[in-house]
């Protein structure tokens, strides 16, 4: 955050302030993190982990008998 902050000069304190709110939203928010399997901090606070996990194990698996399907489809 620190070398984000230093790349530009900021003239009011409130845009200070914005950047760095603007930082910590996408952190929390949208940024991945591989140490917690790919969630955003956000989601794993509020419970919302699991059910994102078993959605994409969902999706990876319909994803993967599809393209099966289609494999099969074609090599006939």
């Amino acid at each position: 955050m620190k070398n984000r902050i230093l790349l530009e000069n900021y003239f009011f304190p409130a845009d200070l302030e914005m950047q760095i709110e603007a930082f910590v939203d996408h952190y929390n928010h949208r940024r991945y993190h591989e140490s917690i399997n790919n969630l955003t901090p956000a989601d794993v606070y509020f419970g919302r982990g699991q059910a994102i996990l078993k959605q994409r194990e969902r999706i990876k698996l319909k994803t993967m008998e599809t393209r099966r399907l289609q494999y099969r489809k074609n090599a006939a």
